[in-house]
């Protein structure tokens, strides 16, 4: 992990096109929206066709895969280029029911190692109230599961350097 490197906002800006291409996102319709140092942004506009459960609500796998997601991305800005990650535990906590329209989910990371993440999300409805709080545990993957991997399974060419001078 290097905090002291610039990151490259083209490498950004693309990596966040191509990702919320990424078959996940599309299925779920997840948008990855924002990221920065420790921090990343995520929203979900929901249909009730694909995350309701039978009760008339999101389902709290829709809440969790938010969550880690967001998780995800908030532990990326200051990881080396060829660092990847894998989950180790997600704990979600559903503390509301929503319905309609949209979540947004704001992650934040704690520890920021060379070996383990921990990133913390909380998850909000269109009127600001917190429908879900979570966490994630992640590890480090030096050189696996990269960006560059999952470019090239996706099909995509590699990005602009995520560090510049």
């Amino acid at each position: 992990m290097d905090k002291k490197k610039k990151v490259n906002p083209l490498h950004i800006e693309k990596l966040m096109e191509l990702v919320n291409q990424s078959p996940y996102f599309s299925l779920l319709g997840i948008k990855l929206v924002d990221i920065s140092p420790g921090y990343a942004k995520v929203v979900l506009d929901i249909d009730k066709n694909k995350h309701h459960n039978p009760f008339g609500s999101v389902h709290g796998g829709v809440n969790a895969s938010l969550i880690d997601t967001a998780n995800y991305w908030a532990a990326y800005y200051h990881q080396p280029e060829d660092a990847g990650f894998t989950t180790l535990d997600v704990s979600v906590t559903d503390l509301a029911m929503a319905k309609e329209r949209r979540l947004t989910v704001h992650a934040t990371a704690i520890k920021e190692g060379r070996s383990v993440c921990l990133c913390e999300a909380v998850v909000k409805d269109d009127s600001d109230r917190v429908v879900a709080h979570g966490t994630s545990k992640l590890l480090v993957l030096q050189g696996r599961q990269t960006i560059d991997h999952a470019l090239k399974n996706m099909g995509y060419e590699g990005l602009p350097p995520k560090f510049i001078d």
